[in-house]
């Protein structure tokens, strides 16, 4: 058989192989690579939160708060079939005013009133705070935006140290649309934290402070107090990492 016939055969075979690829779903293709999802586009099932902040609109999770009944406290819709330890965690979201995250690794502090705290990959309407890693009824913020931080123990106190720069905050920033469906991954190994948004890594830190840093947790999204707000998740989908 001929080079040229031989090139041809195995161009035929690479494009039938591409084709078939293809014709799989993206559920299907997600299922493949480990992904679990863990919102079905349809109820809250899986889930648990005050009924009256949490609904289900337009295929996502909806968490909605109004001017005549302010919140008191941060509440959370809780993943509750099960923990997250270390995982790579897809999603996509989109916030009108106001501000909210993403909680990994967290423990309820009040189950009825919802309350959790923890890792948070914030997320928010303005131009500050989405990517950064804040902890929740805990340390504070553990990297801005755009930061490679290293967390220790000093005597019983935190210490932060800023190891490099990823990007400057507003080119990060540039990237986040506003309003708009955006991509967040938060990938958690060992004491190895990263949150990505549209691709692009907006904190790396290592938590090496023992005493705190969370290795298992729940999984939870955030309602914030302040002005009313609406965020909406979809396409949620959890990967655990050995």
């Amino acid at each position: 058989m001929s080079t040229r016939v031989l090139l041809r055969a195995g161009a035929l075979v690479a494009a039938a192989a591409l084709a078939f690829t293809g014709c799989k779903s993206p559920e299907t293709r997600a299922k493949e690579a480990g992904y679990v999802p863990l919102f079905d586009g349809k109820t809250l099932a899986g889930w648990s939160g005050l009924p009256e902040l949490w609904s289900v609109q337009d295929g996502a999770i909806t968490g909605t708060t109004s001017k005549e009944a302010p919140l008191k406290n941060n509440t959370f819709l809780v993943w509750t079939n099960g923990t997250v330890g270390n995982f790579e965690l897809r999603l996509k979201y989109r916030v009108f005013n106001g501000n909210s995250g993403i909680q990994y690794r967290s423990k309820v502090v009040d189950a009825d009133k919802f309350i959790v705290g923890g890792y948070q990959a914030d997320l928010e309407a303005g131009k500050t705070y989405s990517g950064i890693l804040y902890e929740e009824r805990g340390r504070g913020i553990l990297a801005e935006r755009g930061q490679r931080t290293v967390v220790t123990d000093n005597g019983g106190a935190t210490k932060i140290a800023v190891i490099g720069k990823l990007a400057e905050s507003k080119d990060l920033q540039s990237s986040i649309l506003d309003e708009q469906w955006n991509d967040y991954t938060i990938v958690a190994d060992g004491n190895h934290l990263m949150h990505f948004i549209n691709g692009r890594m907006t904190v790396d830190v290592i938590d090496q402070q023992a005493s705190k840093a969370a290795k298992d947790g729940v999984l939870a999204l955030q309602i914030h107090v302040g002005p009313p707000m609406r965020v909406q998740f979809r396409d949620i989908q959890l990967k655990p990492l050995e």
